[in-house]
């Protein structure tokens, strides 16, 4: 392996920040809607709220959440020591809603199509962060374990 293997390219780093960005805009966006406009949001889903004021307070809760853990993978697009968190929770927003609309379309039945392309878009994207996460752990892992390996006798703290 040459030291190069260990690195994390530019042109990858950019596109994990990207990706964060992306990631996290959207989720941010979301919430922001439904804790500011849940009728208009939810009726293009087919979905009436207005008339059930405990049903509004049940979907804010989470939005809340979600708009917390936008915010966070934002961070992460411009803290580099945010990067791995920030992707592990990207991964796990976008697949847990993904994966859980999939678990309720097999209980439940088929919702409204657009619930069903969210689905499959969450997915998407929590697969894409997933994998960029694995990537950046192995990268971090090999650097880790490079810099054991270029100990040198006598650098240890207390030799002579």
């Amino acid at each position: 392996m040459t030291r190069n293997d260990n690195k994390v390219s530019a042109h990858s780093l950019y596109g994990t920040k990207a990706l964060l960005l992306a990631s996290g805009l959207i989720a941010a966006g979301i919430a922001a809607m439904i804790l500011v406009a849940p009728n208009a949001f939810y009726q293009g889903y087919g979905i009436e709220i207005s008339a059930n004021v405990s049903l509004a307070n049940e979907l804010k809760a989470p939005a809340g959440a979600l708009l917390m853990a936008g915010i966070l993978m934002m961070v992460g697009a411009f803290k580099a020591g945010f990067t791995i968190p920030s992707l592990a929770i990207a991964a796990a927003v976008y697949l847990s809603y993904g994966l859980s609309r999939i678990l309720s379309m097999a209980i439940d039945g088929a919702p409204h199509s657009g619930l069903v392309s969210a689905a499959a878009i969450e997915v998407v994207i929590g697969a894409v962060c997933f994998a960029d996460l694995m990537r950046h752990k192995k990268t971090d892992i090999s650097r880790r374990i490079a810099a054991q390996d270029s100990w040198q006798p006598g650098t240890d703290e207390g030799a002579a």
